[in-house]
């Protein structure tokens, strides 16, 4: 990071030269050429017309050194808009990944909830808790937490509390992984 910083300032250093010096060297020799007496000897005359040539030159270096500047201030800034654009590019592909990932595990969660009919809840809503209690023991994991989260709560606590208190604290783990998201993305 410290190379791309050096190479900015040694850009925009460079700019501020090219674009500051030839002005106030322009200015610089006209006051000079105004602050010379008419009567002038060999020696100051000499010396006068060696700082018109060095400031000559220097106008010239900056009209050289004008164009090399701008095009590379323009290299400069179409390489930052590239790595800018690859950037962005990476993220968005991060984030539709993980777009795609949170629509796997609704897909999932939808499933997991739609696995538990309606006719087969009416069933256990109907029931006496400690007849649910009995028969949802003998089901699976997945599919008694799914009658159970479309149970409404009264119902659905009522029958964990009759159930084995082991039995009972397993479907309600399932039935907090169905509602969160894991790390892992096997839980609905």
């Amino acid at each position: 990071m410290t190379s791309i910083r050096r190479r900015i300032l040694f850009r925009l250093v460079a700019a501020a030269m090219a674009i500051h010096l030839c002005p106030v060297t322009a200015r610089a020799t006209e006051t000079e050429t105004k602050a010379v007496s008419p009567v002038e000897t060999d020696a100051t005359s000499h010396s006068g017309l060696e700082m018109r040539a060095l400031t000559e030159e220097a106008r010239q270096y900056c009209v050289n050194v004008r164009d090399v500047a701008a095009d590379a201030r323009y290299a400069w800034q179409k390489s930052t808009l590239e790595a800018l654009d690859k950037r962005l590019a990476e993220r968005i592909a991060d984030l539709e990944a993980k777009r795609a990932e949170y629509e796997a595990w609704l897909k999932k969660r939808q499933d997991f909830l739609a696995a538990a009919r309606d006719d087969v809840v009416a069933i256990y809503a109907k029931m006496r808790p400690e007849a649910a209690a009995g028969q949802l023991t003998s089901l699976d994991d997945e599919m008694a937490a799914a009658v159970l989260a479309r149970l409404n709560a009264r119902a659905s606590s009522a029958i964990l509390n009759e159930m084995d208190p082991a039995r009972a604290s397993q479907l309600a783990t399932t039935l907090a992984g169905m509602t969160e998201l894991s790390a892992k993305g096997d839980t609905p």
